[in-house]
């Protein structure tokens, strides 16, 4: 086995290693806080200043190096990742019970308030990862693959069950794809941390319920353990816009401070791979292998695109209230890292989570709720990007699905006062929701056949599929 940080018992924390504000990061934080009955009030998100964000592109592209140095890996640090105390790192944040089931999979808030409504805890099958990229810039995707295939194979060397895709995005991360390069670190085995966390905390036949991100997108695969991934289906976009001679790329780049001159994408290897966040085949079976040995059984769940989880765990919410006496008729749609499922839960709400705030992402929650039975009211929590894309989902949009509420239509002012540039933290969502009317007490936990069945009624006509 190859020398590295897990053979020599060292390496960086957890918490230094997995990217900070990166969704599953988040995720796992939002989860361990709801099991514990605990809001995400000291949850923030860290972003460039809103000062720098309207100052001319080289005034920000400093500002987004400052920031992005106090918090990306150097390539000496790439040696010391260790998956496995990652894993450690991210089980060890859940109260210490035991429990009936477990969620596990890609970072989507609909499986974290799956997961909430179980009463169970949520595990990612990957960790993002941002390196630093002293000379980069926006438009050379060719030189940040040299540079990301030099820093995974430092990772890899030392861990050899992870798969390392990178992804190279304006579209999603601006002019931060220009100073930091970013990496999902996907597990192809079950971490050691999280078997012992199964075998501790289970309880006898408990189910293990696993829920895949579908979504396919072009890579550039090199076989050693790295994949390289222009572009990202969370962009809006599609990977046709990330040709030279697009339109959309053209706008893209001059909002992250490029000229498009040096836009040569790396030769496609593969035309439809899962994208960034898929679940690996490997971390499925050894999942299912282990669950076999030990009288547990392994569901899985698997959505073409995250908006149809979001309506069958909407739908099920919606259900699960209702059993319990509530109403289930007040809705607040939530939008990246703007979430709390604590307080969802306190104040007996309907939760929809949009992966972020493309047009693409807000016509699903439209149609949605177009379909659905009416709401009450319904609050919105769009999560602004910190920078424009020709992709994104104006304030007239986000207006028009809070107009959805027959008494009370609520576009949350300071969300959307610097949209879509000026960001704002993940506890805004928790300020926003505890403002909202207690409904207690809380619901009994969900049963995992009901939630599988809710998920299969509300989710098989879109395409959600439960096994």
């Amino acid at each position: 086995m190859p020398a590295g940080p897990t053979a020599q018992g060292a390496g960086l924390a957890g918490d230094r290693v997995v990217a900070v504000g990166s969704t599953a990061r988040v995720l796992v934080a939002a989860a361990a806080r709801a099991l514990r009955g605990v809001d995400c009030a000291d949850l923030g998100h860290p972003t460039l200043p809103s000062r720098f964000l309207p100052a001319p592109e080289p005034v920000r592209r400093a500002a987004a190096a400052r920031a992005a140095g106090r918090v990306a890996l150097t390539a000496a640090q790439a040696a010391e990742v260790d998956g496995e105390r990652v894993a450690r790192w991210i089980v060890d944040q859940y109260p210490r019970e035991r429990y009936p089931a477990l969620v596990l999979g890609s970072p989507h808030a609909a499986a974290v308030h799956l997961a909430v409504a179980l009463g169970v805890p949520w595990l990612p099958t990957g960790f993002e990862m941002a390196a630093h990229w002293t000379h980069g810039a926006v438009d050379r995707p060719g030189a940040a693959l040299d540079q990301g295939a030099a820093f995974a194979a430092r990772v890899l060397a030392g861990n050899p069950d992870l798969h390392v895709r990178q992804v190279h995005c304006p579209a999603s991360r601006g002019a931060l794809a220009g100073v930091t390069i970013s990496l999902v670190a996907r597990w192809r085995a079950l971490p050691v941390a999280y078997a012992r966390f199964l075998a501790d905390r289970l309880t006898p036949r408990a189910v293990v319920l696993l829920v895949g991100d579908e979504r396919r997108w072009p890579v550039s695969d090199s076989g050693q353990g790295h994949s390289f991934q222009l572009g990202s289906p969370a962009s809006g976009l599609a990977p046709v816009d990330f040709h030279p001679d697009s339109p959309a790329l053209r706008q893209v780049l001059r909002a992250a401070g490029g000229t498009g001159q040096g836009w040569e994408p790396p030769p496609v290897t593969a035309a439809r791979e899962p994208a960034e966040h898929g679940v690996e085949p490997g971390f499925t079976r050894a999942l299912g292998h282990w669950a076999r040995t030990r009288g547990h059984e392994l569901r899985q769940v698997r959505t073409p695109h995250p908006g149809v989880l979001s309506a069958a765990t909407a739908d099920l919410y919606r259900r699960w209230l209702r059993r319990a006496g509530k109403s289930g008729d007040r809705l607040v749609v939530e939008c990246g890292r703007l979430f709390d499922p604590w307080q969802v839960v306190r104040a007996g709400l309907v939760p929809y989570w949009c992966e972020n705030a493309t047009r693409r992402s807000v016509e699903e929650v439209e149609w949605w709720l177009a379909g659905s039975e009416p709401f009450s009211s319904v609050d919105v929590l769009p999560e602004s990007p910190g920078m424009r894309s020709p992709a994104l989902a104006g304030l007239p949009q986000w207006l028009a699905v809070a107009a959805f509420g027959r008494r009370r239509r609520a576009l949350d002012r300071t969300a959307a006062r610097g949209y879509p540039v000026a960001s704002v933290a993940t506890r805004r969502a928790t300020e926003v929701l505890r403002g909202q009317p207690y409904d207690l007490p809380t619901p009994p936990p969900l049963s995992v056949d009901d939630a599988l069945a809710g998920l299969r009624d509300a989710g098989a006509p879109l395409g959600l599929a439960v096994s």
